[in-house]
């Protein structure tokens, strides 16, 4: 996350869950939810979605505009609370 107030890049973690979701998937929901909760006017984001097999996979709003992709509803019940209900 950049931080426009001082120029510094900084990294926020948005948690842990246990899922059996596919780890690209889950981190399509968590962008597209943290997306919609907020102003996100000149600002890059991506989720880097570490599973527990080692490989990890970087999302980025680009991955978001496949046709026809929506959140699975059973994916965004894995998000924190305060994203959970963004994309209803």
């Amino acid at each position: 996350m950049h931080e426009r107030f001082s120029g510094v890049w900084i990294c926020k973690d948005l948690g842990r869950t246990t899922t059996e979701a596919d780890p690209a998937e889950l981190g399509r929901t968590l962008l597209a939810a943290y997306l919609a909760s907020r102003d996100n006017r000149g600002e890059t984001f991506r989720v880097v979605v570490h599973a527990g097999n080692g490989s990890q996979s970087v999302i980025t709003p680009a991955d978001l505009t496949r046709p026809g992709w929506t959140a699975d509803p059973a994916i965004c019940q894995a998000l924190p609370a305060y994203l959970r209900g963004t994309l209803a």
